[in-house]
This record gives C-alpha cells, structure tokens and sequence, in this order.
C-alpha cells in the first residue's frame, strides 16, 4: 500500500511538472508573439528613423526657404481679382502705404509714389497700396489717377497687426529681408521715400 501511495504521489508530481513546463512554453510563445506583432506594426504604420530624420530635413528647408522678416505678413484681395500675399514680395524693397480716397495727404503722396515706382522698379521696388475703403470707391479713383502699383483691400485684422492705424497715411518702408526699416505717420515727400529706398535697394543682395 505505501508503494502505491508513493507511485502515485510521484506520477502526480511528474504531470504537474509537465503543466507547469507547459505552461511556461506558451507564455514564452505568446511573449514572441507579442514583440513580433508590435515590431511589425511599427515598420507598418509608423515611420523609420530614417523617414523621420528625412521629416526634419525638409521641415528645416521649407523654413529656411520662407523665413520672412518682422513686418507682419497678411493675404487680402488685391483690387482687379486675386490675393496678394505680402511674403511673395521677398527680395524687393517694399513701401506699403495705408491710405484711404477722402484722405487729403494720402492724395497729395500718389503722384510721388507713381513716379518712384516708374523709376526703380526694375531695380527691386514695390508699392503696396492698403485701401481702407471698397473697391467700388477706390477703382475709379485709381483709374484716374493712374495708379501703376498694387492695391488691396484692407480688414480688421491687419490695422491690429500693424499696430493700430489711428492716422492715414501710415506709410513702412520694408527691406529686401522682410524688415520694417522706417515709418511715417502724416504725408512725406517723394525725396524722402526716395532716399530712403535708393539705400536699401544699394543694399540688395549684400
């Protein structure tokens, strides 16, 4: 009777051995499973190291092609149709004029502005007209004064931008990087403006 009590303690304690042997092997499969199916659906759905550094690189590059200086950049409707982007303008010099048709000073700085543009912009010059005023007031006055350079249309949004217009005309003087290098509030002459940008366009490309 003990030698058949002993036999089958041992025949018990061979087969939960067995099990418990068992069951570490599929907890190891299931373990392989697991770091296979995590490691394939990373090189699926998400991007190598590689293509991530390749990310940045372009990122870099798209930065570096569109950096634009401290004068705030804005996209408004351009009078004739279209938008006007203000950055498209990177590499000239840039007066941008904010004026309105009942303005009397803002009159007196067109003929001034036509010439200057009929002057140098072959040499890198562009005046941006901002019209605080609708279109259907500003196209026949334009046409009659013969205006030869860009106008846009004003919003809210771009006064706030440009630090609160309270006074027209509220000329900036931009360079070829983007910057804002002068400012007038009230009228200014053309020989002002025009020192003012024969010095920067002497600048272009140093």
């Amino acid at each position: 009777m003990k030698s058949l009590k002993v036999t089958e303690a041992s025949g018990k304690y061979k087969g939960s051995r067995r099990m418990v042997k068992k069951s570490r092997v599929i907890k190891g499969l299931s373990f392989l499973v697991l770091i296979f199916s995590l490691l394939t659906g990373c090189s699926k759905e998400g991007p190598s190291d590689r293509d991530i550094g390749k990310q940045k690189i372009t990122a870099r590059s798209s930065t570096k092609e569109q950096k634009w200086g401290n004068a705030p950049d804005f996209t408004l409707p351009r009078l004739g149709g279209g938008d006007f982007t203000l950055s498209s303008l990177k590499g000239k010099v840039i007066i941008l004029d904010f004026w309105a048709t009942r303005c009397p000073p803002c009159r007196k700085e067109i003929p001034g502005f036509i010439e200057l543009y009929k002057n140098y912009k072959d040499e890198g010059l562009e005046i941006v007209g901002v019209c605080l005023e609708s279109e259907t007031t500003v196209k026949p006055f334009a046409k009659e004064t013969g205006i030869n350079y860009t106008l846009v249309f004003a919003n809210q949004e771009i006064g706030r931008q440009y630090g609160g217009i309270r006074y027209i005309p509220t000329t900036f003087i931009i360079d070829c990087q983007g910057n804002i290098t002068k400012k007038h509030i009230g009228y200014a002459s053309k020989e002002t403006f025009e020192g003012e940008i024969k010095e920067l366009l002497s600048r272009k490309g140093q």
